[in-house]
């Protein structure tokens, strides 16, 4: 990045987005950010730490073009709306080429090229990334695992208090990542030079099966948790009995999670049928760290793991 280049980054009040203009900021780079969000008070902080935030909306596409002006580079961060996305993503790309950005990067998904592929999040990210493809603009695809965070730590309470973790994701393997190491990655991109129109497969260290990590689970925090493989049919059921919708819903949360059952359901399909037995040394490659894994995000949060155990057991 040349060193009067801005970085504009969507969806800058998300939990990505927070964590890579923190990672910006440790650098010294508050005066070279350029944060867009669809609720700017929320990111009046970011104003006080010297960042330039400006209001945009994927569902408002006149709302991007000045909010991306005088950028170097775009971290577009996926949206939420599962099944929706490329509309959304489509207006900024467009908008971020009609500005003169010379280079987009994307939190893309990893085993999308197979058409095969069962995830209903295939198409999101294929066809977004088609669309960068034809912007005339530089493009990096940082094609992201399953986030270690999304089934130990939002998941795995409920898991714990239960002592069961049902999934129609079978004997299917995947390397889980941890968000973070994920983030680390798009800044590596965004601050050092040569990673114009390359794919990185952004995984864990390791392959592993649901069995596998429910094993640990119960290693490390001494509660039994048995993996309860279910049918897809199965898998909806639970779902719909949890009040998950089928489709995605905006800003709508069941036990502090953005689920919608077509994506989670689908998704567990591709994991079961071997699409996301995907690894690499990418992480290391672009932080000169390897990626941390699912065990030692267990051992972090076994405390918090243990509790969500014990009050399971606990008199009303």
């Amino acid at each position: 990045m040349s060193a009067q280049g801005k970085i504009v980054i969507t969806g800058a009040s998300g939990q990505y987005g927070r964590a890579a203009t923190d990672r910006l900021i440790a650098r010294g780079l508050a005066d070279k950010l350029i944060l867009i969000t669809r609720t700017p008070d929320k990111l009046a902080d970011r104003r006080r730490q010297g960042c330039d935030v400006r209001y945009g909306d994927y569902d408002k596409p006149e709302t991007l073009a000045a909010a991306v002006q005088g950028a170097e580079k775009m971290l577009l961060i996926s949206g939420t709306r599962v099944g929706a996305r490329v509309v959304q993503h489509k207006a900024a790309i467009d908008a971020a080429a009609a500005a003169g950005v010379r280079h987009i990067l994307y939190t893309s998904f990893i085993g999308i090229d197979d058409p095969s592929n069962p995830a209903e999040v295939r198409h999101d990210h294929i066809e977004t990334e088609n669309a960068m493809r034809a912007s005339g603009m530089a493009w990096t695809m940082l094609r992201d695992a399953h986030y270690a965070d999304a089934m130990i730590l939002m998941a795995g309470p409920n898991v714990l208090a239960t002592g069961k973790w049902f999934s129609n994701a079978g004997d299917g393997r995947e390397a889980m990542v941890w968000r973070d190491d994920c983030v680390a990655c798009a800044v590596a991109v965004l601050t050092t030079p040569g990673h114009e129109n390359r794919i990185y497969n952004i995984t864990g260290p390791e392959l592993q099966s649901f069995d596998e990590v429910a094993a640990l689970m119960s290693e490390i925090t001494g509660c039994p948790v048995e993996h309860v493989k279910v049918d897809d049919e199965g898998q909806y059921a639970i779902f719909d009995a949890m009040g998950i919708p089928r489709r995605p819903i905006d800003d709508q949360y069941v036990s502090g999670i953005p689920w919608n059952s077509d994506d989670m359901v689908t998704f567990g399909r591709a994991i079961r049928e071997g699409y996301l037995a995907i690894r690499s040394d990418d992480v290391e490659t672009l932080t000169g760290r390897k990626a941390r894994s699912v065990r030692q995000m267990i051992e972090e949060n076994r405390d918090m793991l243990r509790a969500a155990a014990k009050g399971a057991t606990q008199p009303a």
